[in-house]
């Protein structure tokens, strides 16, 4: 197992609009907490749960770990997302082996598909007003 030498404070995550600041420390109780909120209160739906918990359970390092994040921006699957970023940067760089089973998963990659701008005539990006014939 081996171990980085250079320990950063907070990793960072994100994913179109959303910002997460992770902070990992060993275990005093395995609890993740979100805006100084209890995990299960911020994410009620438990789709949003797993997005975050993903590379705990590929690394089997779930109740490991005591987990603060700070998040900005977006809604809230793109937040879950940018969590699950910012954690999987932070497991890599705690665990140099573990890079390896996260990379693999496409956890360490980012979604970088943001929002196309408004183009001056259109409606939206790509959406032309309505055309008629006559």
């Amino acid at each position: 197992m081996k171990k980085s030498k250079a320990q950063k404070k907070f990793f960072i995550g994100k994913r179109k609009t959303a910002t997460a600041q992770v902070e990992i420390l060993p275990k005093k109780n395995g609890k993740i907490i979100i805006n100084k909120m209890k995990f299960e209160e911020y994410f009620p739906w438990i789709e949003w749960q797993k997005i975050i918990e993903e590379p705990l359970r590929l690394t089997n390092l779930l109740n490991k770990y005591d987990i603060f994040v700070k998040v900005k921006g977006g809604g809230k699957k793109s937040q879950a997302e940018a969590i699950r970023l910012g954690l999987a940067r932070a497991l890599a760089s705690i665990n140099l082996d573990l890079r390896k089973i996260l990379k693999k998963a496409k956890l360490l990659t980012r979604d970088a598909r943001i929002k196309e701008r408004k183009k001056p005539g259109l409606k939206r990006a790509r959406r032309a007003p309505q055309w008629s014939k006559r």
